[in-house]
């Protein structure tokens, strides 16, 4: 049965949605922006609205298969194995969906980065959806204050992490023990597949999600723009000095 779930949650979590609204808008994200099939580049590309409906279904397909697994499945291994067991079969169907989306089927496993659908997924495991709900406000208070959005989703998986380990330290190394170790490989997850962004935002080249543009865009629109179909003119060469021309003394 758990073999069932795990295929479904990897199913649901390969979809790129972020990729199919761009190619309904007539662009491959994937090849403008970040490169990135996630909600962020989608928005980027394609326009505010649309990256607000990526995020949405992303955020969707993260959070379905695990609360269906959580309301009808979990609770009948609590009561046939034990709790322990039961969250960990559940964190099975929990990673599911998240490696879905980094490594889709359906474009030959080169995803995104996951975010949303680690939101999703968490706000959908009953002892995580608190702290799922405050990183994710935390989430949109550092956007909004830095207008980056890699720099928020590594706050708030820092927030997230350290929150939990805080206020649930009874039962994070007890019942919840698996639930523990996967939040803690989640978010380190999170924090390296961001490596990229963080050598971008040392170079300065990060892009905000709104407002000023990176720095390398920036000193490109300051270049004076070249007419490619415009000639180039060559430097005049001297003339030959014909030999009748010339007199002797």
């Amino acid at each position: 049965m758990v073999v069932a779930w795990f295929a479904g949650g990897y199913l649901a979590g390969s979809v790129p949605f972020g990729w199919l609204i761009g190619r309904v808008r007539g662009v491959d994200i994937r090849e403008h922006g970040s490169r990135n099939i996630g909600a962020t580049n989608c928005g980027r590309v394609c326009g505010a609205p649309w990256g607000v409906l990526a995020f949405v279904l992303d955020v969707a397909k993260g959070f379905l298969p695990v609360f269906f697994a959580a309301t009808y499945w979990a609770p009948m291994q609590a009561e046939a194995q034990g709790p322990r067991v039961a969250n960990l079969l559940l964190v099975a169907v929990a990673i599911a969906p998240i490696l879905g989306h980094v490594f889709p089927v359906w474009l030959r496993f080169r995803g995104g980065k996951a975010v949303a659908t680690s939101l999703g997924v968490l706000a959908a495991l009953p002892m995580l959806q608190w702290m799922a709900l405050a990183a994710f406000g935390v989430w949109v208070m550092t956007v909004l204050l830095t207008r980056y959005v890699s720099v928020a989703s590594s706050v708030a998986a820092v927030v997230f992490v350290c929150g939990y380990l805080v206020f649930e330290s009874a039962k994070a190394w007890g019942d919840y023990l698996p639930v523990t170790v996967f939040v803690v490989v989640l978010v380190a997850t999170v924090l390296v597949r961001h490596r990229s962004n963080y050598a971008r935002l040392l170079r300065g080249e990060e892009n905000r999600l709104w407002g000023a543009k990176k720095k390398k865009a920036r000193e490109d629109a300051d270049r004076p723009a070249l007419d490619q179909d415009a000639t180039i003119p060559l430097p005049r060469q001297p003339e030959p000095q014909s030999e009748k021309g010339t007199s002797r003394p």
